[in-house]
């Protein structure tokens, strides 16, 4: 356990890894996996979004020349709300000997029939992941960030990494909040399906307005793309007015020209509450 999910991903690629090393990650992977690449002082290099192929292809002309190979992806991307195609992943990964590293902040929870994520989603076996990532803030509301491993890499992690050793860890109320919410997906996993449900109407809804919701697909997370950053700016304040929430995202967290609102569907939600959302962005 982290203090926070960017900093998760910072003491794990930046501890684990080193000059001698090579970290292969997806080109609209999470700042905080960047940082931490930058901290290792490995070899980092990006392939192309979801571009498992060219991944191969990078790892074929790359791996050989470094000491230890990371790939690191998301179960469901931050800014887009799409998924990999995780078994392809996995069988690069396996056959250039490299480890593979998820970024499960926006998927556990969301993603699989009981919310286990994007693992659960395809049915893989765990052991094909070598460190999942995720956040006890998005679908379980708490705080902290946690790395899930073999023994050996967790009881490195918990000695040895100085964002664990010398940062504060999460309060006991966080942990109770996250233990319990933890419990609520497990024994009603009729939550999980209905975000699930949810999700799929409202990007149905703004297909039908003519909004453009890029590549969302399965994930809660819908950016209605705007392109301009005073318009994005603009709608987020005027919806805010009218009595829904949603965050404008800009550069550098996308590029300036895909400047979006992100929508954030939970199990709360009513139909009628996203119809109404739908129906004042048009």
């Amino acid at each position: 356990m982290f203090a926070g999910g960017h900093a998760t991903n910072v003491a794990t690629v930046g501890h684990l890894f080193g000059p001698e090393d090579l970290v292969v990650h997806d080109a609209w992977i999470h700042d905080s996996t960047v940082r931490g690449c930058i901290l290792s002082g490995a070899r980092r290099r990006s392939f192309p979004h979801n571009d498992w192929a060219a991944l191969d292809r990078i790892l074929t002309g790359a791996r050989a020349s470094h000491r230890r190979a990371l790939v690191v992806i998301e179960g469901a991307y931050s800014q887009d709300g799409d998924i990999p195609d995780l078994p392809r992943f996995i069988e690069v990964k396996k056959r250039h000997g490299a480890m593979l590293m998820i970024d499960e902040a926006h998927s556990i929870g969301v993603l699989g029939r009981t919310g286990r994520g994007v693992g659960e989603h395809y049915g893989t076996d765990p052991a094909d992941v070598d460190l999942w990532m995720g956040t006890l803030s998005k679908a379980l509301g708490s705080l902290g960030g946690y790395i899930a491993a073999r023994r050996p890499i967790i009881e490195y992690l918990k000695f040895t990494a100085p964002l664990h050793i010398f940062s504060t860890g999460i309060s006991p109320a966080n942990a109770a909040a996250a233990l319990e919410a933890l419990r609520v997906v497990q024994d009603e996993p009729e939550r999980v399906a209905r975000v699930q449900e949810l999700a799929e109407f409202f990007r149905a809804g703004a297909r039908a307005r003519g909004l453009d919701v890029g590549v969302s697909r399965l994930s809660a997370v819908i950016p209605v793309i705007t392109g301009d950053w005073e318009k994005t700016m603009a709608l987020s304040n005027s919806l805010l007015e009218r009595g829904v929430n949603v965050m404008p995202i800009g550069y550098p967290a996308v590029p300036r020209d895909q400047c979006r609102l992100r929508f954030f569907i939970n199990a709360d939600h009513s139909e009628a509450d996203l119809e109404h959302s739908l129906d004042l962005l048009v």
